[in-house]
């Protein structure tokens, strides 16, 4: 196991980290902001050490001040925890860089899957389906237009580099194609600082059903099993269950192959979720991947009796 664990996060993600490291005896650093000097993760590690003022801009995402803490505290590895830095891959080649160990996927993975496009072509080409669209930007309305044209409208408008449910739009028709394609664009813009745009079919009926996945450096992927996440708001997920009642054991062992094939075509490490879209015919499309532990992990580990975190740590370990 790691010697000593620094955990770049904050909040309960902190804390679950944090008590993963005590139960397996490593020690761990807390970082936290002038705001964050009472908050329980900052109490409970073994060290906590100060990294600025309250916005996160001038803490939480200040690599420098998180490397240079990780050194002066002797931290062997960085558990990034979700959301911050977790899927910056430019945040996980300087931990690495550094001589450090990355608790989390390769930094190549990370960032071929944080461009929506760029995955689904991947995808594509290692055999996992994909929902029917494209697999590059399209540069205006128009062209949008062409596209949708030829997949059948109602079709769905979505920011390349998004997450999160931000710059997604449903268009019924070529009448609605000006309004959707120039607010989504607007919005991935002030995002995610880059408005390219792609199109997907709209799979009408659609289950939203994720796979947790485990992958090591010897070759190994294994899945956790499936969560469904289709109640949403905004296309944001509010409620998620596992086992998904809509998922049968032959459907959840297909779903389970092809999340570990697709972990598998990609070099894929560590802990990862692939999200799936279900149609009432119980065909299945990749929509995404998720690199990085998500916010919904503690309810597979309550179907499965699976310690995810202490999973992550022991694949980082070796």
């Amino acid at each position: 196991m790691l010697e000593k664990v620094l955990v770049a996060n904050r909040g309960e993600i902190a804390c679950r980290v944090i008590r993963a490291c005590k139960e397996l005896g490593i020690p761990s650093v807390a970082v936290y902001s002038d705001a964050d000097a009472g908050m329980p993760h900052a109490k409970t590690a073994d060290e906590a050490f100060n990294i600025g003022p309250p916005p996160v801009m001038q803490s939480y995402l200040v690599q420098e001040r998180i490397l240079e803490v990780a050194k002066e505290a002797g931290a062997e590895g960085i558990h990034p925890g979700y959301g911050l830095l977790a899927e910056n891959a430019d945040f996980a080649e300087r931990v690495k860089a550094e001589g450090l160990v990355w608790i989390g996927p390769p930094p190549n993975a990370i960032r071929a899957m944080g461009v929506k496009t760029e995955a689904r072509g991947m995808m594509r080409s290692a055999g996992v389906p994909i929902i029917p669209g494209i697999t590059s930007s399209v540069p205006d309305a128009d062209a949008a237009r062409f596209v949708a044209q030829d997949l059948g409208y109602p079709v769905m408008v979505k920011a390349s580099f998004g997450g999160g449910g931000i710059g997604m739009q449903v268009v019924n028709g070529p009448d609605e194609m000006d309004n959707a394609f120039t607010g989504s664009a607007r919005r991935a813009e002030s995002f995610f600082s880059d408005g390219s745009i792609y199109l997907e079919k709209l799979i009408e009926g659609a289950r939203h059903v994720e796979i947790q996945v485990l992958a090591d450096d010897h070759g190994n992927a294994l899945h956790l099993d499936e969560r469904e996440c289709s109640i949403q708001r905004r296309h944001q997920k509010v409620i998620e269950e596992a086992p998904s009642p809509a998922v049968d054991a032959d459907l959840r062992a297909r779903m389970g192959a092809v999340a570990c094939q697709a972990a598998e075509a990609i070099g894929y490490r560590n802990a990862g979720t692939v999200e799936f879209l279900l149609d009432p015919d119980k065909s299945f499309y990749f929509l995404e991947m998720n690199t990085r532990l998500q916010v919904e992990h503690p309810i597979t580990e309550m179907i499965t009796g699976i310690d995810i975190v202490k999973e992550q740590l022991a694949i980082a370990a070796g």
